[in-house]
């Protein structure tokens, strides 16, 4: 610890995390985008419901390490701060409608850069570029006027409010709710006989997991010199495309190990399948709608405070209110969007 700069060891955890997470897209065809069209137009809910096995492992596994571990809940962002609807909201819808637009989230679109996909980099670089001009940029003044944030004081979560209300213990309360997830995710029999699906989704929320104990453990090593934190893919690529340019944004820390880990385990896992092949816009239609539907993304996750990952995922492990609205705001921003692509609107 002291002879290796802490933001190296966080930007290790980081690495390893988004190295899993790459691989699960790749080879575990783990896809928010992809789940929400296959459920939505091939009536077909295994993808969808991996999301359950993911939420299950990572609600479960985030409360045992703040019963056990280093973690503190509250002192990730999430809850430390105050939780305002309206941003979930508008912001959620702005990213599903983006991510309809783009053709993939941040992260996914990070795991085909290591497929060879040339259009998720200019979807990665447009968003970074827009989720940086709307956190300290042009935008940031008037994001702040409309959804301005304040401090919180404690936990702003599920389990700790059924926990006051019910007087149960809080890890007992996540597991139920853990529980619930996972029930609901293994009632899919298309999923129930995709044991590789299950393994995958069950990784996804174990690399969220390591991220809040890495982290932690390091903040705690070292006095709280870093912040306690997981997967999120809008500020982060921010900082990331920055970091790649001029060494600053925060230097080397998680942010930067998380986006690198994520390319770094998509190019692994299109080699092992034999997928990696270099693919460009068909037409200047389709890089207009990427690089509109990408700028969407870096404007709503920012406003949002995540994106499908950061709030899906991430928030969701630690099951902050803000987590299910947003998580729920980016879905039906996506269907919204995916109509507009696919149906034009027409009536079904």
């Amino acid at each position: 610890m002291n002879s290796i700069p802490v933001g190296f060891w966080t930007a290790f955890i980081g690495l390893g995390g988004g190295i899993v997470l790459g691989l699960a897209v790749r080879i575990g065809d783990f896809c928010t985008l992809a789940a929400l069209e296959s459920a939505y137009y091939g009536k077909n809910q295994r993808r969808i419901r991996m999301w359950g096995v993911t939420l299950a492992v990572a609600i479960f596994g985030t409360f045992l390490l703040a019963q056990f571990g280093p973690l503190n809940i509250s002192d990730s962002f999430y809850h430390s701060i105050r939780w305002n609807p309206v941003a979930s909201i508008v912001g959620g819808l702005m990213f599903g409608f983006g991510m309809a637009y783009a053709g993939n989230c941040g992260f996914t679109a990070l795991a085909r850069i290591g497929g060879g996909d040339l259009r998720a980099l200019v979807v990665v670089i447009v968003m970074a570029i827009f989720s940086f001009a709307t956190l300290g940029g042009p935008l940031a003044e008037i994001r702040d006027f409309l959804f301005h944030e304040n401090a919180s004081t404690g936990e702003q979560g599920f389990a700790h409010l059924i926990s006051s209300a019910t007087s149960l213990p809080v890890l007992a309360v996540a597991s139920l709710i853990s529980a619930g997830f996972l029930v609901w995710a293994l009632l899919n029999k298309d999923l129930r006989n995709a044991p590789q699906s299950i393994f995958w989704a069950a990784l996804v929320g174990l690399s969220v997991v390591s991220a809040w104990w890495g982290t932690s453990f390091v903040a705690d090593a070292t006095l709280g010199s870093v912040d306690v934190q997981s997967h999120s893919f809008t500020a982060p690529l921010g900082r990331t495309l920055i970091y790649i340019m001029t060494s600053t944004a925060g230097g080397i820390n998680f942010s930067v190990g998380s986006v690198v880990g994520v390319v770094v385990g998509g190019t692994i896992g299109s080699l092992i399948r034999g997928h990696f092949r270099w693919e460009a816009c068909d037409d200047p239609q389709e890089l207009r709608r990427q690089m509109f539907g990408a700028a969407l993304m870096g404007i709503g996750g920012v406003i949002a405070l995540g994106c499908t990952i950061g709030q899906g995922v991430s928030a969701f492990s630690t099951l902050s209110y803000s987590a299910p609205v947003t998580l729920g705001s980016i879905a039906v921003g996506g269907i919204f969007g995916l109509r507009q692509l696919v149906a034009g609107f027409q009536p079904d």
